[in-house]
C-alpha cells in the first residue's frame, strides 16, 4: 500500500546541517542560497516531526506544504465566439 507523503520546508541559519535532516525523511531539495531544505515524510507523522525539527537551534523556521491539498484538476473555459473561430480557422 502507498503512503500518503506530504512535503515540509525548513528554513535553516546554516547549510552545514542540512545532512542532519535525513533522519527526518527524504530530502528532496536543498537551496544553497535561499538556505532552505525542502524535505518529505508521511502525513500521518507530520505534526510530530514538524515539532521535533523546529526544536533544533540551527532551524529559522518549518512549514509544511499544501500540496496535497489543493485541486490539481483544471478546467477550461472556452469563448463561444472563438471557439468558432478556432472551429472555421481565422
Amino acid at each position: 500500500m502507498e503512503n500518503k507523503r506530504q512535503g515540509i520546508i525548513v528554513y535553516l541559519h546554516s547549510l552545514k546541517h542540512s545532512k542532519m535532516l535525513r533522519k527526518f525523511g527524504n530530502v528532496h531539495y536543498v537551496s544553497k542560497r535561499l538556505k532552505y531544505v525542502v524535505l518529505y515524510c508521511d502525513m500521518d507523522l507530520i505534526e510530530k516531526t514538524m515539532e521535533k525539527i523546529s526544536s533544533y537551534s540551527y532551524v529559522k523556521k518549518v512549514e509544511p506544504s499544501y500540496k496535497p491539498f489543493l485541486k490539481l484538476e483544471f478546467e477550461s473555459k472556452l469563448d463561444k465566439a472563438k471557439e468558432y473561430d478556432y472551429k472555421v480557422g481565422i
